[in-house]
């Protein structure tokens, strides 16, 4: 038990910094608790300074003259029955010593040095406050009986702490509500950058809303706006590929008519290559915008992914190589989204390998979890750490010329990444040194 209380130590320990430096309720009532604090511990330092100071240069004289009236009271030479009188009437200690008598209220007090020097007043000058002398040789000295607060019940240190506990948990409490609205703005902001624009973050008092308030009514009104540019975007794009593939499927039928003779063969080749990327193009425009919606849909199908690859092969030229696991599970997936997605990671391995000593390599081995982890590699140049996390955005490129052969137009690695996150997986890209590595996962789905 001990040494699993001793493991849980540092873990309450982290969850407690975190706590503090995460969590903006707990730093405010930490700083509540701090200023609280802070504020008491003024209030009584000066108090007492003011008291100390103040009070017992004006309270000397009265007490001199009282202490003279007690001592006077209990006689010379002192009598113990007066002084017994005397201490049961008030909370004083009386000690009496001389040549005939020698008494004291209370032995165990004077072992301990209780109650003779009051700790105010205990210095040489201040002395002669607390003890007198009798005509007769007697000292008399007199202290506060602090026996009379010490026996009283402690209630009042843990009522003192109750209360503090009780304003700590009603100040959290206060604190926590005046903040909810950041958690509904946090989920919301979240939200709005998943591509959910559906559900608004919701407004506290509508009519009078604070600086919160007013908060989430901007991020609400920029979300409006951002889903509004979204959907003219993809809007335009699907209106202009619809519109374009007419054209260029009859600029290709044209071009295809053309008589095969030597002089025109060689630019009938090249503008059929140009038509070709163009479809290509527009066909990675439709789908990606397609999957980019949530209600896209897949025309899911058992699907041999070591088959697939090998027929996607067949319309390339490069030299690719293949790793396959002799196991491999088979996967519900889209036949026509999966090809897209080999496509193009074929395509962007084999265009970065042009200058490399060796071929892209393509992994295809089974997961732990029954579904396929698939790694294609080039051993070209690879691009910078900082522009990693970048590749797989639309229209993203790591060096700002378009030409089609350092890299089209940096909607490949985005399709891929939007094909394996409607089947359930994801895409990673790292630098392989030499060369890039993308992976796709893909979940289980078995059919067979």
């Amino acid at each position: 038990m001990k040494a699993q209380a001793d493991h849980d130590r540092p873990n309450w320990r982290h969850r407690a910094r975190h706590a503090l430096t995460h969590s903006l309720r707990v730093r405010l009532v930490a700083l509540f608790l701090l200023l609280a604090l802070a504020m008491t511990a003024t209030f009584v330092v000066g108090m007492q300074y003011a008291l100390g100071a103040g009070w017992r240069d004006a309270a000397r004289p009265l007490v001199v003259d009282y202490l003279d009236k007690l001592a006077a009271e209990i006689g010379s030479p002192p009598s113990i029955e007066r002084a017994q009188a005397l201490v049961q009437r008030l909370p004083l200690s009386v000690q009496i010593r001389g040549p005939q008598v020698n008494w004291q209220s209370n032995p165990q007090a004077a072992n301990h040095g209780h109650y003779w020097r009051n700790q105010d007043y205990a210095n040489p000058q201040a002395a002669h406050w607390f003890e007198r002398t009798t005509a007769d040789g007697h000292q008399i000295q007199f202290g506060l009986n602090l026996s009379v607060w010490n026996d009283r019940p402690r209630y009042i240190g843990w009522a003192t702490l109750a209360a503090l506990l009780a304003l700590t948990a009603l100040a959290y409490a206060v604190v926590r509500r005046m903040l909810r609205p950041l958690a509904d703005i946090r989920a919301g902001a979240l939200r709005f950058g998943a591509g959910d624009f559906t559900t608004a973050i919701a407004v506290w008092r509508v009519q009078h809303p604070d600086e919160l308030g007013e908060l989430a009514v901007a991020i609400n009104s920029m979300g409006a706006d951002i889903h509004q540019m979204l959907e003219a975007k993809r809007a335009l794009l699907l209106a202009i590929s619809h519109e374009l593939r007419s054209p260029l499927t009859r600029a290709r039928l044209n071009t295809e008519l053309l008589p095969e003779t030597a002089e025109v063969q060689a630019p009938r080749d090249a503008l059929l290559r140009d038509l070709a990327l163009m479809r290509d193009l527009i066909t990675d425009l439709l789908e990606s915008e397609r999957l980019a919606s949530p209600h896209a849909a897949l025309q899911r199908e058992p699907v041999d992914l070591a088959a697939l690859i090998g027929e996607v092969l067949t319309g390339f030229n490069g030299a690719v190589q293949t790793q396959v696991s002799p196991t491999l599970p088979i996967l519900d997936l889209d036949r026509t989204r999966v090809r897209l997605l080999l496509r193009n990671l074929i395509d962007n391995a084999l265009r970065h390998s042009t200058q490399a000593e060796r071929p892209p390599v393509i992994d295809l081995q089974a997961d732990a979890s029954g579904g396929i982890g698939m790694r294609v590699r080039d051993f070209g140049p690879g691009v910078p750490e900082h522009q990693i996390g970048q590749l797989s955005q639309a229209f993203y490129r790591p060096d700002a010329a378009r030409e089609r052969s350092s890299g089209g137009v940096g909607l490949g690695l985005y399709l891929c990444k939007l094909v394996a996150q409607a089947h359930g997986g994801a895409l990673t890209i790292t630098n392989a040194h030499p060369g890039l590595e993308v992976t796709i996962t893909l979940p289980k789905s078995r059919i067979t």
